[in-house]
């Protein structure tokens, strides 16, 4: 059991003893702020397909999950790479893959349950790349080649900043979603440092329950202990690169796997992945579709630093 499992397990009883908090409770309505959060909360006009087991191989053998327009049309689309969570697969994330695949991505996940380093991240790409070029593809000459984004969770979080950083510049932004702080990483092949960022733009998320794996907050300088901390993450981004980071209001470590609510997803998870939807898909959007109402939001003084009820932490240096 790796260390990422160990920590879920330990913030799972923490909860239950200081809390009292059950594993799936009802969650109440989201309200996305108006604007663009609430245009990108609701699904894209995209039917959407779903496709496991599309493709092989990443470098451990594993099978890449695919979402994507059902209808391609002859307009290039801009790719999502995806990073799994300690032992878990891209099906459990699906509301979230199939959301973001509505508003015309094409997103790619390996099964790899392991995907800390961001190499086989970077491998998915290198699949879909290929199948760009390849005539007997659906996806032949419908993917924009430099419109890559990378997502991911937990130990995938960190998987999608490494490959960022080793990307060459291919992958131009990364999301890491509830980030495991650098304690939690015993493997040095899947550690990050996000002062070794020299490209692309990075958007931060974490859920104010997950105080555990992925902090708000540390107490001693991030200089003195390491990056422990959403906001040491954030800091550490070199100040020349685009960068954001907000909390949302409620969640805790898997509720990103929400499908929507928390029945179908790993414990502990408090609401859903409703939070997830809204900002992280106009981040997407602004970073790699040039979506002007998007990119505002994220300027200073747009709607995503606006007081909320869902959102704490809202911090960002985005230009352009």
């Amino acid at each position: 059991m790796n260390r990422w499992r160990r920590a879920v397990q330990v913030g799972m009883v923490s909860i239950a003893l200081v809390t009292g908090a059950v594993a799936h409770a009802d969650p109440a309505p989201y309200v996305p702020a108006p604007g663009v959060e609430s245009t990108y909360f609701e699904p894209g006009p995209a039917a959407v397909n779903e496709r496991l087991g599309f493709g092989c191989c990443d470098t451990t053998g594993a099978k890449f999950d695919l979402w994507y327009p059902a209808d391609l049309g002859t307009e290039r689309h801009p790719i999502v790479l995806w990073g799994n969570g300690s032992d878990a697969i891209p099906s459990q994330y699906a509301h979230l893959l199939r959301h973001l695949a509505s508003w015309g991505f094409v997103v790619i996940g390996t099964e790899n349950q392991q995907t800390g380093s961001g190499v086989d991240i970077r491998k998915s790409l290198d699949y879909l790349l290929a199948q760009d070029e390849d005539p007997a593809s659906v996806f032949f000459g419908k993917l924009d080649r430099e419109a890559v984004g990378a997502v991911g969770h937990s130990q995938g979080a960190t998987g999608v900043l490494n490959a960022l950083r080793d990307s060459g510049g291919a992958i131009k932004t990364a999301v890491p979603l509830e980030i495991a702080a650098q304690r939690f990483c015993s493997n040095a092949a899947k550690c990050t440092d996000t002062r070794s960022l020299t490209t692309g733009s990075v958007f931060l998320v974490n859920g104010s329950a997950d105080g555990i794996i992925s902090p708000s907050r540390q107490l001693l300088p991030w200089q003195l202990e390491g990056l422990q901390s959403n906001q040491a993450y954030y800091e550490a981004v070199p100040a020349n690169l685009t960068k954001a980071w907000g909390t949302l209001n409620g969640p805790d470590h898997n509720d990103v796997q929400g499908q929507p609510d928390c029945a179908a997803a790993s414990s502990p998870c408090r609401v859903g992945v409703y939070g997830y939807l809204g900002y992280p898909t106009a981040w997407l959007m602004a970073q790699l579709r040039g979506d002007a109402a998007a990119r505002d939001a994220f300027r200073p003084g747009g709607d995503f630093y606006k007081s909320s009820p869902n959102w704490s932490n809202q911090v960002g240096s985005v230009t352009g």
